[in-house]
């Protein structure tokens, strides 16, 4: 059974940092890119960030770009979402998930966490 395990999250204030991790199991990790998307009450889940098999290749929503950062470690089936500057507007809930392809996420997902919560008070 595949399980995708975010953890990580909580409550900060403007300007602070939080460090996302994303455990997975059940499946080859190092076969899939992997993704961050976030989700807002009453919004559609959108795009975070998202990082190749080899974790050589990045792409981020230019929401974030140039304070987040994506990384993995396949020796630890883990994949990370570095946080940093963060704003008010980055409230949601955070999820990891195992893409179909990269870096064209139309191609969907695989499989999903379920989400860890990310409050950012100002």
């Amino acid at each position: 059974q595949v399980q995708l395990a975010e953890s990580g999250g909580g409550l900060v204030q403007t300007g602070g940092s939080l460090r996302l991790s994303c455990g997975a199991s059940g499946l080859t990790f190092r076969n899939y890119a992997m993704g961050w998307f976030r989700q807002v009450p009453g919004k559609e889940r959108e795009f975070v960030a998202s990082i190749n098999w080899s974790g050589g290749s990045t792409l981020y929503a230019d929401s974030v770009k140039g304070r987040f950062t994506i990384s993995r470690d396949n020796a630890k089936n883990a994949v990370y979402l570095q946080m940093n500057s963060l704003k008010v507007e980055d409230t949601g809930v955070y999820y990891c998930a195992a893409l179909r392809g990269w870096p064209n996420i139309s191609y969907g997902m695989d499989y999903w966490g379920k989400g860890t919560l990310v409050t950012v008070s100002s």
